[in-house]
């Protein structure tokens, strides 16, 4: 089994919405490849409540994807997340790069970065189907 890791700053929102919709389309395509997620800077998201974001779940539902009753809380990105990984994606060059340079230097060019906005920049919807369809794109091709 492969493993694509996606990031984000608190793994909340955009990274763990994107790990159960890649789980998701994987799943019905009978795909070798899993998803999981992180963050970077758990410490930024003082304002999360439980281990999902509002606006995650409800993408994610709207896309009938149910999600289980025991769902993690949101993880810190570690060294050994990075080696164990065969595709990391973080998930907004611009809010993602800097941490990666600051915190894992040796990963910041090894990495494949997007452009989703957080929540203070794009209204939820729009992010979602940014990530959706990078997803597919990515699905296309592995």
């Amino acid at each position: 089994m492969q493993t694509i890791l996606f990031l984000c700053t608190g793994n909340y929102y955009r990274s763990r919405f994107s790990e159960y919709y890649f789980n998701h389309l994987a799943m019905q395509k009978a795909f070798n490849w899993r998803a999981d997620s992180r963050g970077l800077a758990l410490e930024r998201g003082h304002n999360n409540v439980g281990p999902i974001s509002k606006y995650a779940r409800q993408g994610l539902l709207s896309c009938n994807i149910q999600l289980p009753d025991n769902l993690r809380f949101p993880l810190s990105l570690t060294g050994e997340d990075l080696n164990k990984a065969h595709q990391v994606i973080a998930v907004d060059e611009t809010e993602h790069r800097p941490l990666m340079q600051a915190r894992f230097p040796d990963w910041e060019n090894k990495i494949d970065y997007w452009c989703v906005h957080d929540i203070d920049q794009v209204i939820p919807d729009n992010a979602l189907k940014q990530l959706e369809n990078h997803i597919h794109d990515l699905i296309s091709r592995l």
